[in-house]
Protein backbone atom coordinates (compact mmCIF):
# COMPACT_ATOMS: atom_id res chain seq x y z
CA UNK A 1 0.00 0.00 0.00
CA UNK A 2 3.08 2.45 0.48
CA UNK A 3 6.45 2.09 -0.62
CA UNK A 4 9.39 4.58 -0.06
CA UNK A 5 12.77 3.33 -2.07
CA UNK A 6 15.94 5.44 -1.88
CA UNK A 7 14.72 8.51 -0.01
CA UNK A 8 17.24 11.62 -0.12
CA UNK A 9 16.31 15.12 1.41
CA UNK A 10 18.96 17.36 2.08
CA UNK A 11 18.06 20.89 3.22
CA UNK A 12 20.27 24.02 2.87
CA UNK A 13 22.77 21.76 0.77
CA UNK A 14 25.94 23.28 -0.03
CA UNK A 15 25.66 25.99 2.57
CA UNK A 16 27.01 25.86 6.68
CA UNK A 17 23.43 24.85 7.51
CA UNK A 18 23.40 21.46 5.56
CA UNK A 19 21.42 18.73 6.81
CA UNK A 20 20.65 15.81 5.94
CA UNK A 21 16.78 14.93 6.93
CA UNK A 22 16.67 11.38 5.18
CA UNK A 23 19.21 9.09 3.97
CA UNK A 24 18.28 6.21 1.73
CA UNK A 25 15.11 6.03 3.27
CA UNK A 26 13.16 2.62 2.26
CA UNK A 27 10.24 1.40 3.83
CA UNK A 28 7.24 -1.05 2.71
CA UNK A 29 3.19 -1.07 4.23
CA UNK A 30 1.45 -3.82 3.57
CA UNK A 31 -2.04 -3.00 2.93
CA UNK A 32 -3.64 -3.17 7.10
CA UNK A 33 0.13 -2.35 8.48
CA UNK A 34 0.12 -0.40 11.54
CA UNK A 35 3.97 1.43 11.66
CA UNK A 36 4.93 2.70 15.11
CA UNK A 37 7.89 5.32 14.43
CA UNK A 38 10.24 6.65 17.10
CA UNK A 39 13.47 8.62 17.39
CA UNK A 40 15.24 11.39 19.13
CA UNK A 41 14.79 15.04 17.67
CA UNK A 42 16.04 15.30 13.98
CA UNK A 43 16.16 12.15 13.39
CA UNK A 44 13.56 12.29 10.34
CA UNK A 45 10.46 11.55 11.78
CA UNK A 46 7.76 14.36 10.46
CA UNK A 47 10.45 15.14 7.28
CA UNK A 48 9.37 11.30 6.43
CA UNK A 49 5.68 11.99 6.84
CA UNK A 50 5.47 15.08 5.20
CA UNK A 51 7.44 13.17 1.93
CA UNK A 52 4.51 10.96 1.73
CA UNK A 53 1.49 13.41 2.54
CA UNK A 54 3.74 15.48 -0.31
CA UNK A 55 4.77 18.68 1.71
CA UNK A 56 8.06 17.79 0.57
CA UNK A 57 9.45 16.48 -2.29
CA UNK A 58 12.63 14.24 -2.07
CA UNK A 59 15.65 14.77 -3.57
CA UNK A 60 15.81 11.39 -5.08
CA UNK A 61 13.50 8.38 -4.46
CA UNK A 62 10.09 6.75 -5.13
CA UNK A 63 7.15 6.85 -3.11
CA UNK A 64 4.21 4.68 -4.13
CA UNK A 65 0.99 4.76 -2.95
CA UNK A 66 -1.81 1.75 -3.66
CA UNK A 67 0.91 0.85 -6.48
CA UNK A 68 0.87 4.50 -7.99
CA UNK A 69 3.78 6.72 -8.35
CA UNK A 70 3.09 10.10 -6.32
CA UNK A 71 6.69 11.55 -5.51
CA UNK A 72 5.65 14.76 -8.01
CA UNK A 73 1.73 14.95 -7.32
CA UNK A 74 0.74 17.99 -5.24
CA UNK A 75 0.02 17.63 -1.67
CA UNK A 76 -3.91 18.69 -2.36
CA UNK A 77 -4.51 15.89 -5.23
CA UNK A 78 -2.11 12.86 -2.91
CA UNK A 79 -4.72 14.17 0.06
CA UNK A 80 -7.78 12.20 -1.86
CA UNK A 81 -5.27 8.93 -0.55
CA UNK A 82 -4.96 10.39 2.67
CA UNK A 83 -5.61 11.44 6.23
CA UNK A 84 -3.60 12.89 8.53
CA UNK A 85 -3.91 13.87 12.12
CA UNK A 86 -1.65 16.24 13.62
CA UNK A 87 0.46 16.89 16.91
CA UNK A 88 -1.45 20.14 17.14
CA UNK A 89 -5.01 19.63 18.13
CA UNK A 90 -5.86 23.30 16.36
CA UNK A 91 -4.47 21.92 13.18
CA UNK A 92 -6.79 19.68 11.14
CA UNK A 93 -10.22 21.08 11.41
CA UNK A 94 -11.89 24.92 10.69
CA UNK A 95 -12.10 26.51 13.94
CA UNK A 96 -14.54 29.09 12.54
CA UNK A 97 -16.92 26.20 10.94
CA UNK A 98 -19.48 23.81 12.97
CA UNK A 99 -18.65 20.24 13.63
CA UNK A 100 -21.21 19.54 10.98
CA UNK A 101 -19.99 21.69 8.28
CA UNK A 102 -16.13 20.41 8.84
CA UNK A 103 -17.35 16.92 8.67
CA UNK A 104 -19.27 17.66 5.50
CA UNK A 105 -16.07 18.91 4.27
CA UNK A 106 -14.03 15.53 4.99
CA UNK A 107 -16.91 13.33 3.51
CA UNK A 108 -16.54 14.75 0.17
CA UNK A 109 -12.57 14.93 0.34
CA UNK A 110 -12.18 12.05 -2.60
CA UNK A 111 -15.72 12.74 -3.95
CA UNK A 112 -16.27 15.16 -7.29
CA UNK A 113 -17.78 17.96 -6.28
CA UNK A 114 -20.91 19.03 -7.76
CA UNK A 115 -24.17 21.87 -6.65
CA UNK A 116 -25.74 19.44 -4.41
CA UNK A 117 -26.21 19.92 -0.83
CA UNK A 118 -23.35 19.80 1.23
CA UNK A 119 -25.16 18.23 4.45
CA UNK A 120 -28.78 16.15 3.67
CA UNK A 121 -30.55 13.92 6.24
CA UNK A 122 -29.32 10.85 5.42
CA UNK A 123 -25.78 12.18 5.33
CA UNK A 124 -26.75 14.32 9.17
CA UNK A 125 -27.83 10.59 10.23
CA UNK A 126 -24.50 9.47 8.95
CA UNK A 127 -22.45 11.93 10.80
CA UNK A 128 -24.76 11.67 13.91
CA UNK A 129 -23.72 7.71 14.20
CA UNK A 130 -19.97 8.34 13.37
CA UNK A 131 -19.53 10.60 16.29
CA UNK A 132 -21.49 8.76 19.17
CA UNK A 133 -18.64 6.28 18.96
CA UNK A 134 -16.55 8.81 20.08
CA UNK A 135 -18.67 8.54 23.50
CA UNK A 136 -17.91 12.60 23.81
CA UNK A 137 -21.65 13.87 23.13
CA UNK A 138 -20.42 15.90 20.11
CA UNK A 139 -23.55 14.06 17.76
CA UNK A 140 -26.01 16.79 19.98
CA UNK A 141 -23.71 19.37 19.17
CA UNK A 142 -23.43 19.39 15.84
CA UNK A 143 -24.04 23.22 15.18
CA UNK A 144 -21.27 24.18 17.32
CA UNK A 145 -18.44 25.82 16.07
CA UNK A 146 -15.22 23.72 16.83
CA UNK A 147 -13.32 26.50 17.63
CA UNK A 148 -15.58 26.05 20.99
CA UNK A 149 -14.11 22.23 21.72
CA UNK A 150 -11.39 21.44 24.10
CA UNK A 151 -8.28 19.93 23.01
CA UNK A 152 -9.36 16.27 23.23
CA UNK A 153 -12.34 16.94 21.44
CA UNK A 154 -10.72 18.43 18.64
CA UNK A 155 -8.22 15.97 18.09
CA UNK A 156 -11.04 13.05 18.61
CA UNK A 157 -13.10 15.48 15.60
CA UNK A 158 -9.65 15.06 13.72
CA UNK A 159 -9.38 11.66 13.66
CA UNK A 160 -12.61 11.00 12.84
CA UNK A 161 -12.23 13.01 10.17
CA UNK A 162 -9.11 11.45 8.35
CA UNK A 163 -10.51 7.91 8.66
CA UNK A 164 -14.18 9.06 7.24
CA UNK A 165 -13.47 8.53 3.63
CA UNK A 166 -10.69 5.55 4.42
CA UNK A 167 -8.20 6.85 3.23
CA UNK A 168 -5.82 4.39 1.57
CA UNK A 169 -2.59 5.60 4.33
CA UNK A 170 -3.64 7.02 7.49
CA UNK A 171 -0.69 9.36 8.77
CA UNK A 172 -1.08 10.16 12.71
CA UNK A 173 1.85 12.71 13.67
CA UNK A 174 2.53 12.89 17.05
CA UNK A 175 -1.08 13.04 17.42
CA UNK A 176 -1.31 12.57 21.42
CA UNK A 177 1.48 14.46 22.56
CA UNK A 178 -0.34 17.97 23.09
CA UNK A 179 -3.15 16.40 25.07
CA UNK A 180 -3.30 15.91 28.85
CA UNK A 181 -2.71 11.87 30.24
CA UNK A 182 -6.74 11.26 30.33
CA UNK A 183 -7.34 12.81 27.04
CA UNK A 184 -4.21 11.00 25.23
CA UNK A 185 -5.47 7.51 26.69
CA UNK A 186 -9.16 8.00 25.09
CA UNK A 187 -7.56 9.51 21.72
CA UNK A 188 -5.10 6.64 21.61
CA UNK A 189 -7.75 4.20 21.96
CA UNK A 190 -9.68 5.82 19.49
CA UNK A 191 -7.03 5.28 16.96
CA UNK A 192 -6.76 1.52 17.53
CA UNK A 193 -10.66 1.39 17.58
CA UNK A 194 -10.80 3.46 14.04
CA UNK A 195 -7.61 1.45 12.56
CA UNK A 196 -9.14 -1.78 13.47
CA UNK A 197 -12.70 -1.58 12.31
CA UNK A 198 -11.24 -0.87 8.67
CA UNK A 199 -8.07 -1.86 8.68
CA UNK A 200 -6.52 0.81 7.81
CA UNK A 201 -3.16 1.11 6.48
CA UNK A 202 -1.24 3.30 9.41
CA UNK A 203 2.35 5.07 9.70
CA UNK A 204 1.92 6.69 13.23
CA UNK A 205 5.27 8.79 14.57
CA UNK A 206 5.02 8.76 18.25
CA UNK A 207 7.10 10.29 21.25
CA UNK A 208 5.59 7.31 23.63
CA UNK A 209 8.12 4.50 23.85
CA UNK A 210 5.28 3.10 25.54
CA UNK A 211 2.88 3.82 22.61
CA UNK A 212 4.39 2.79 20.05
CA UNK A 213 5.12 -0.66 21.88
CA UNK A 214 1.29 -1.11 22.61
CA UNK A 215 0.14 0.07 19.57
CA UNK A 216 0.33 -1.30 15.30
CA UNK A 217 1.91 -4.93 14.33
CA UNK A 218 5.02 -2.85 13.53
CA UNK A 219 7.92 -0.38 14.64
CA UNK A 220 11.14 1.34 13.06
CA UNK A 221 13.16 2.64 15.15
CA UNK A 222 14.91 6.13 13.03
CA UNK A 223 18.28 8.37 13.73
CA UNK A 224 20.14 10.92 12.01
CA UNK A 225 17.86 10.19 8.68
CA UNK A 226 18.12 6.51 8.33
CA UNK A 227 15.89 3.81 9.69
CA UNK A 228 18.69 2.23 11.85
CA UNK A 229 15.78 -0.72 13.14
CA UNK A 230 12.64 -2.26 11.96
CA UNK A 231 10.36 -4.76 14.51
CA UNK A 232 8.41 -7.28 12.80
CA UNK A 233 5.30 -8.53 14.40
CA UNK A 234 6.31 -11.59 16.42
CA UNK A 235 9.29 -9.93 17.62
CA UNK A 236 7.28 -6.71 18.84
CA UNK A 237 5.06 -9.06 21.05
CA UNK A 238 7.82 -9.25 22.94
CA UNK A 239 9.28 -5.96 23.18
CA UNK A 240 10.10 -3.68 25.88
CA UNK A 241 11.65 -0.19 26.09
CA UNK A 242 14.62 -1.79 28.11
CA UNK A 243 15.38 -3.87 24.97
CA UNK A 244 14.16 -1.06 22.82
CA UNK A 245 17.28 1.15 24.37
CA UNK A 246 19.63 -1.54 24.66
CA UNK A 247 18.93 -1.92 20.51
CA UNK A 248 19.80 1.58 20.01
CA UNK A 249 23.18 1.01 22.29
CA UNK A 250 24.52 -1.83 20.33
CA UNK A 251 23.42 -0.17 16.59
CA UNK A 252 24.77 3.56 17.46
CA UNK A 253 27.88 2.40 20.29
CA UNK A 254 25.60 5.28 22.46
CA UNK A 255 23.79 4.98 25.89
CA UNK A 256 20.56 6.30 26.27
CA UNK A 257 20.02 7.47 29.80
CA UNK A 258 16.19 6.98 29.66
CA UNK A 259 13.62 6.49 27.02
CA UNK A 260 13.11 10.44 27.09
CA UNK A 261 16.30 11.00 25.33
CA UNK A 262 15.29 8.53 22.55
CA UNK A 263 12.01 10.34 21.89
CA UNK A 264 12.13 13.51 22.96
CA UNK A 265 10.36 15.74 19.99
Amino acid sequence: MLKLKQINKIFNEATPDEKIALDEINLNLNTGDFVTVIGSNGAGKSTMMNMVSGALTPDFGVIEIAGKDVGRLPEYKRSQMIGRVFQDPMAGTAPAMTIEENLAMAYSRNKKRGLRRGVTKKRRDFFKESLETLHLNLENRLNAKVGLLSGGERQALSLLMATFTKPSILLLDEHTAALDPSRAELITDLTKQLVEKDQLTTLMVTHNMQQALDLGNRLIMMDKGQIILEVEAEEKKNLTIDKLMTEFQRIRGEKLTSDKALLMA
